[in-house]
């Protein structure tokens, strides 16, 4: 079995990567987010433009047709360069739920065609979230009830602001009240469809958290070659040495968790939620590493608004416990490895 990526696959990361290192400084960051939205509408038209929007809508609808492996590869772009936007909400996570509607489904290839252009906004309301993003921009919510999927416009629904620690994060307490006429599809397929969709929420934080993390260890790594004391680099010192080096074997080691998790949601995996639930914890503690030698390598600093590297490392708190928290996905993790019948050992992991 082949485990690399294609040449497609990595030319296709390889121009995301220098597409956004144009369109979005951490200089032009900055200004955005000091904008009453919060979100660049030229910035959300020019990825697009790139068919970031079209990725895995399929191709009746306009799209691309391509799946979670392709996610996890552009969501590290996305937290990399720390996108101030929900676009992974909309174009990854919405875009699968309504994938998942069955055929015919009111409005359900509209909505695709529409995502595909980049001409809608939808916000996710799992119960997972206790707060959801960009609500105050979305055209319409997806909302979880009773493991009913309902869609309602941000006008019916009511939402309130709630601040972050991290500045690109609009988040809201929304109230919703389901009716007949806003549910899409009963509990008897909605549960099995919510259940995709927060595996998928769950992955599309792993791998911003993987990309924040690399991120963190660049700028780390360049403070560490560019400030010297007593006559050298920092970077030169063995303390600081071993503090980056646990960065890097934390990334290392995260990497194969999140294709792993990403190949068994592309293929229906039946052990999808041990794999994401893996790949979830593995990511963000990279991050979280990541973000606590950052800011002992650059000292106090760091936590400026004026050093690049908090803007990075607030995001990475902020996503932490984002689509479940450390003892939720501990917890999946556990129900499937402690099982009497266990699968486990290497002649599982792919199959026979």
């Amino acid at each position: 079995m082949d485990f690399t990526f294609t040449e497609d696959q990595l030319a296709f990361k390889e121009a995301i990567s220098r597409f956004l290192m144009t369109e979005a400084p951490p200089e032009m960051l900055r200004d955005i987010w000091e904008t009453e939205d919060g979100r660049s509408p030229e910035l959300r038209r020019k990825m697009a433009e790139q068919g970031l929007t079209a990725l895995s809508v399929p191709e009746e609808q306009g799209g691309l047709g391509m799946d979670d492996i392709a996610w996890s590869l552009l969501t590290q772009e996305l937290g990399y360069y720390a996108i101030p936007d929900s676009m992974a909400d909309t174009a990854y996570v919405a875009a699968g739920l309504l994938k998942s509607l069955p055929a015919g489904t009111h409005d359900r290839d509209d909505l695709l065609s529409r995502v595909a252009e980049g001409s809608i906004r939808l916000a996710i309301g799992h119960n997972i979230n206790p707060l959801v993003a960009d609500v105050h921009l979305a055209d319409n919510i997806l909302v979880e009830h009773q493991g009913e999927v309902h869609m309602v416009s941000r006008e019916q629904a009511g939402y309130e602001r709630n601040e972050s620690i991290d500045s690109s994060r609009r988040l809201s307490k929304i109230s919703v009240n389901p009716t007949a006429q806003s549910r899409i599809v009963d509990a008897d397929v909605g549960s099995g469809i919510w259940a995709e969709t927060l595996n998928r929420g769950a992955l599309a934080v792993a791998g911003q958290s993987l990309g924040l993390a690399q991120r963190m260890l660049d700028l780390s790594v360049d403070y560490a070659i560019q400030r010297k004391q007593f006559g050298k680099p920092i970077g030169s010192f063995q303390a600081v040495k071993h503090k980056l080096a646990d960065v890097v074997g934390g990334i290392e080691f995260a990497k194969p968790t999140l294709y792993r998790a990403a190949y068994a949601l592309a293929n229906n995996d039946p052990r999808s939620d041990l794999y994401v639930s893996h790949a979830k914890l593995a990511c963000c503690d990279a991050a979280s590493v990541a973000a606590r030698h950052g800011i002992q390598v650059h000292g106090a600093m760091g936590y400026t608004w004026e050093a690049d590297l908090q803007m990075f490392m607030k995001r990475a708190w902020a996503l932490n416990a984002s689509w479940g928290t450390r003892d939720f996905h501990r917890q999946r993790i556990a129900d499937d490895i402690l099982r009497d019948d266990a699968d486990i050992g290497p002649r599982y992991t792919f199959g026979e």
